[in-house]
């Protein structure tokens, strides 16, 4: 709660103050995943602070070594903890947590795959995200759960990863291979199933007990050059405005 009031005061300090006498240029690192939340996002927070927001979109673990290899950013935004928290303390000054999703299967319109059972059958094509790339992570431990629970049988991810005809490196290019005809299934986030999307795909939910739910941290880097508009940026993802456009966009509140 101490972070969101925090939040809360940091925003209305800045829409109170209006827009900067120099407007200060941000780099933001950001999942993949968060396209077309943060772009609107960016568009919201530029226009209320008078600041110019740029945003790089890849997989967390592609970001996460482009930091570590000195690449210059303000925030970077992570799908997972996994590739975020070996920073702080080193490239990022702190950790707070302003979403989280969960995973679905997306098949194209019109398919007859309509459950977890559905997608072991000889020659489906599957697509998936790559290992450490964060919903690839998710995915085996999705595909782990099935396993313990036997409810497909003990082997089912062994039979599901037979159909698996290509790992992509970030959640974007697994959703493309569906919405393209180049897979039959696919697993991304719930987020993923976007307004564009939806014309050409459809999701297959998952069983609550196999699904995972994705924590998204996000942190000022000790690099940035512009340290007290990235915290700015960082207090407006936790604003309520903030929120109200992550919820727009299929993620879930941080708490």
């Amino acid at each position: 709660m101490k972070r969101f009031f925090t939040a809360r005061l940091l925003t209305a300090a800045l829409l109170t103050l209006g827009a900067p006498a120099h407007a200060a240029n941000l780099t933001v690192f950001a999942a993949s995943s968060l396209t077309d939340a943060f772009t609107e996002i960016g568009r919201d927070f530029d226009r209320k602070t008078g600041n110019r927001t740029t945003f790089q979109f890849a997989g967390s673990q592609t970001l996460r070594a482009q930091l570590e290899n000195g690449a210059q950013a303000d925030v970077y935004a992570s799908a997972s903890d996994a590739q975020f928290t070996p920073l702080v303390g080193k490239l990022i000054t702190a950790r707070q947590v302003f979403a989280r999703n969960t995973l679905t299967v997306i098949v194209p319109r019109g398919s007859s795959v309509r459950s977890l059972a559905d997608l072991t059958r000889p020659g489906l094509r599957v697509v998936i995200a790559s290992p450490g790339v964060p919903v690839g992570d998710y995915t085996r431990q999705m595909l782990a759960a099935v396993d313990r629970a036997g409810t497909y049988g003990r082997d089912y991810s062994a039979r599901f990863l037979k159909n698996v005809v290509s790992e992509e490196a970030n959640v974007r290019q697994v959703a493309l291979k569906v919405s393209l005809g180049e897979a039959d299934a696919a697993v991304v986030y719930s987020s993923d199933l976007t307004p564009s999307l939806k014309g050409r795909v459809q999701a297959v939910a998952l069983p609550g007990r196999f699904n995972m739910l994705a924590s998204y941290p996000v942190g000022v880097t000790r690099a940035s050059r512009s340290a007290p508009e990235a915290r700015a940026f960082v207090a407006y993802l936790l604003s309520a405005d903030g929120q109200r456009t992550l919820r727009k966009w299929g993620l879930r509140a941080a708490k």
